[in-house]
């Protein structure tokens, strides 16, 4: 029992100095040009995404926090 807490422990240890290491770096501004491109988004096509969530909300009944309009009926 000894050896194996002592193995949990060392590994615990390990793994906190690892996790003190790491620092992330911010975003310096040369960077953020190369951020804000096209293929660097989350929704490639922000027509698709309105269809997409169109279809969905359409489909749940419901609307809300992403602008489209409309009820269950997906008429609008």
């Amino acid at each position: 029992m000894n050896k194996l807490r002592l193995t949990l422990v060392c590994t615990l240890l390990v793994t906190l100095q690892a996790c003190a290491a790491f620092k992330p770096e911010p975003v310096k501004p040369w960077q953020k040009g190369i951020l804000a491109e096209e293929s660097m988004q989350l929704e490639a096509d922000a027509i698709e995404s309105f269809a997409d969530e169109h279809i969905y909300f359409s489909k749940e009944a419901s609307t809300g926090g992403k602008g489209v309009g409309g009820g269950g009926c997906g008429c609008n």
